[in-house]
């Protein structure tokens, strides 16, 4: 009982750390993670327009859930779930018995710099990728083994991951590599992952969007060196993210690239050990990771000029430009790693001096990486704190909704700081809060670097406001404008009439402006049936999971909570493997009752 209730308690007790301050009433909203009370759902969630689809399926799964669920608790319950699962499924992955082995595991893969520095730049969407991984992992594990229900549980684990490209475009690859060639339930479990990225990859090829990105974009989304050690070191630590504001204050400490060194080396002794305890699958795993790790770090020199013309001449490889991202299987892998290392080093000490001294090891091991990241605790020292919206977006949302038609949002800026947020840095909560097509700049500024956007009716909409004419004339219904610095000048206003002038927000009507017309779905259809190809993957997957007696995630029956599982030899035998052999405690015992 008490080897299935530890691991519970660290993830619970992790994620209460991290996540206090959600205690409180409000929206987190932090740059790209918006939340709003309710989300309306729009053709533009399902298959944008002139856009890529970065956030497809994302976007309307949070409006379909927010139909029954309001924004605040889906927030709350999407940044829990990334805490916690990242923490539990990371101390059930690790092939190990000893229950202080696993409380490292969870700790060196739910305490990371990766995960407080995508936090605080809120893409909580990419975490719950994060989170998935080692549930993905175990599933295939399962799969490869051949124990009833993997192939249901690995598409329930992929589901998460797949709600953003990036996400999306892991899962699969995970699948690919752990999984052996020239397998029917390979193939099976390949075509679930790829109906699964249908959402987005239908829309990318059906969309008017040239699926070339800007170039720029390369350097101004590299890896970044947060001390002394460079950018490669602040990747090997799982961090380096491009923006510096979003960087917890310890990183720049310039012990940490010391404390990097001491884990990694712990973590190489470990994986000696997962390779003993998974042979076979534990060096596809590291290859797994040793390709992420090369892809975060293909955006500094010298593959920086490979990059860029990859991403100016083939559609889609600007996915590849904030190669950062793709350090979650690295993160995994290094976590299960020290957590083994940790256990053999603690080993040896107890046999050469005495059993308290491993204990201690492993203890200082647990508290190791809150001490190089301490200011990750409490939303990052507060800086995940709520705040509420003024009763300007509800008054502006019911003008919008009774006379529907395209808003244009101004300052002309994807993101911009509000009062009201503290000045936080945050994504334009327009598109999200009004139920209208909402007229915005997708271009991106980035120091002094600014990366174009797709949309070519962002860039008309921009050059005519640069030149001071009328907003009028881009035929919009609604003009939208941000109270504070970067207001627009009176000649941008000509025309317009002024319907809601509050402390926050004001909202002009464009009297000329044509009626807005019937949506048009046609084009969208294909994308339409891909969400529903990846919603039936999902439905029929937890009702196959739930015929299926041995439904737990643990594995067989016979196997306990968080017990190594032997991850069968490749190729896979004709026989299926044995159950793990019970503990030393556990014969005894059974020797002592006979």
């Amino acid at each position: 009982m008490r080897r299935r209730f530890v691991p519970h308690a660290v993830a619970g007790a992790v994620t209460a750390v991290v996540l206090a301050p959600l205690a409180l009433p409000g929206y987190v909203l932090r740059y790209d993670m918006v939340f709003v009370p309710r989300q309306p759902l729009s053709p533009e969630m399902v298959a944008p327009a002139d856009a890529l689809p970065r956030a497809v399926p994302l976007d309307a799964l949070v409006s379909l859930v927010n139909v029954a669920v309001p924004g605040w608790l889906v927030q709350r319950v999407a940044l829990v779930a990334v805490v916690y699962l990242s923490a539990l499924g990371a101390a059930r992955l690790v092939p190990a018995r000893r229950t202080g082995t696993r409380v490292v595991a969870a700790l060196a893969f739910g305490w990371t710099p990766f995960l407080a520095e995508r936090l605080l730049l809120g893409q909580w969407a990419l975490l719950l990728a994060y989170a998935a991984l080692p549930w993905l992992v175990a599933a295939a594990r399962d799969v490869r083994a051949g124990r009833p229900g993997a192939l249901p549980r690995l598409a329930l684990a992929a589901a998460p991951a797949a709600v953003t490209p990036t996400g999306g475009l892991i899962a699969l690859v995970t699948v690919a590599v752990l999984l052996p060639l020239r397998s029917r339930v390979t193939a099976a479990a390949l075509a679930l992952a790829a109906g699964l990225n249908a959402p987005w990859l239908v829309a990318a090829l059906t969309g008017a969007a040239d699926g070339r990105s800007d170039p720029d974009g390369v350097a101004a989304f590299a890896a970044r060196a947060e001390n002394w050690a460079g950018s490669w070191a602040a990747l090997a630590g799982t961090g380096g993210i491009w923006n510096a504001q979003t960087v917890p204050a310890s990183r720049a400490s310039p012990l940490v690239p010391v404390v990097t060194l001491v884990l990694l080396g712990v973590a190489a002794a470990g994986l000696g050990e997962l390779r003993r305890r998974w042979p076979g699958g534990a060096d596809r795993l590291v290859v797994l990771a040793a390709g992420g790790f090369l892809v975060a770090a293909a955006g500094t020199a010298p593959g920086a000029p490979v990059l860029e013309w990859l991403v100016a001449h083939l559609p889609g490889t600007g996915l590849l430009r904030d190669g950062q991202k793709f350090l979650i299987p690295y993160a995994l892998v290094v976590a299960l790693g020290f957590a083994l290392g940790a256990e053999r080093i603690a080993d040896r000490l107890a046999r050469r001096f005495e059993p308290a001294a491993g204990r201690v090891l492993l203890a200082a091991a647990v508290l190791l990486p809150v001490a190089v990241l301490p200011d990750l605790a409490v939303g990052a020292g507060g800086a995940l704190r709520p705040v509420r919206y003024p009763a300007d977006w509800d008054a502006v949302a019911a003008r919008v909704a009774a006379a529907p038609g395209e808003v244009l949002s101004l300052p002309f800026e994807g993101y911009q700081r509000y009062a009201w947020t503290r000045g936080v840095v945050v994504r334009d909560p327009a598109p999200r809060y009004l139920d209208a097509p909402v007229l915005m700049n997708d271009a991106l500024r980035v120091g002094a670097v600014t990366v174009d956007g797709e949309s070519p009716r962002a860039v008309a909409a921009g050059a005519v406001l640069a030149a001071g004419r009328p907003a009028a004339s881009l035929g919009v219904r609604w003009v939208l404008v941000r109270r504070g610095p970067g207001e627009p000048p009176a000649g941008v206003l000509t025309g317009l009439r002024l319907v809601h002038d509050g402390p926050h927000l004001r909202l002009w009507e464009n009297p000329s402006a044509p009626p807005a017309g019937p949506a048009v779905a046609g084009g969208r259809r294909p994308a339409l049936l891909a969400h529903l190809l990846a919603a039936a993957i999902v439905v029929l997957a937890a009702a196959a999971l739930l015929r299926t007696r041995r439904r737990s995630w643990y594995g067989p029956r016979n196997q306990q909570p968080g017990e190594a599982v032997p991850w069968p030899s490749w190729p896979r035998s004709s026989s299926p493997p044995l159950p793990a052999p019970p503990s030393d405690s556990s014969a005894s015992s059974r020797r002592s009752v006979r």
